[in-house]
């Protein structure tokens, strides 16, 4: 997920230029390939997967991603043990997503991302399947909703639908076109304010 250049005491108000005003209805991404063999399988990240999913991360993003605004919603705070999720194919980890917990206002929320797949593995359906995997749980855990910077393209078949003008502030520049959220459990998101990391629970 790529987003513009991040300033750190800086927030900035979700404001489209007016080519938003007129973003075409996304288009479903492509059907997906047969999953090379092994089939991957979807389970919770372990402690001892950090160092191979933060090797996977890099090599998908490089180190230019510390520069973008959603890592502001990342340092120092930590990913959701419950709802962070790697795809194993026998013993290769090839995919992985982290969830983390923020603030919207004074309200829960969820941040997704990064979410990084193996080369091999790409358009096979898996970067899907992880966030729908991701959605299902933080469902039944009774989660709110669902924050991400992406591709519209990708995540608005995955029921993601753009954040409306204003009702958010992100903690740096961003394209507010790929600002995308999705409601939980049925409900109409009502959520609005600034976007911080949640204090973490001692």
């Amino acid at each position: 997920m790529r987003i513009g250049r991040a300033t750190r005491n800086a927030r900035f108000a979700l404001t489209p230029p007016p080519s938003c005003l007129t973003d075409p209805a996304p288009m479903p991404p492509p059907a997906a390939s047969p999953v090379p063999a092994p089939e991957p399988v979807i389970l919770p990240e372990r402690a001892g997967d950090r160092a191979r999913v933060d090797a996977l991360v890099s090599a998908a993003f490089g180190p230019g991603r510390y520069a973008k605004t959603a890592e502001r919603l990342r340092e120092g705070a930590r990913p959701r043990a419950d709802l962070s999720l790697v795809a194993l194919a026998g013993r290769e980890l090839v995919g992985a997503v982290r969830v983390w917990p923020v603030l919207i206002g004074a309200d829960p929320a969820l941040f997704l991302g990064p979410i990084a797949v193996d080369p091999a593995f790409r358009k096979h359906g898996l970067g899907s399947m992880l966030v729908q995997e991701v959605c299902a749980r933080a469902a039944s855990a009774g989660e709110a909703a669902i924050l991400l910077v992406g591709d519209r393209p990708f995540f608005g078949p995955l029921g993601f639908q753009p954040v409306p003008p204003g009702r958010i502030v992100m903690p740096g520049p961003v394209d507010p076109a790929r600002v995308l959220w999705k409601g939980l459990n049925g409900r109409e998101i009502a959520l609005a304010g600034p976007v911080s990391i949640a204090p973490v629970s001692r």
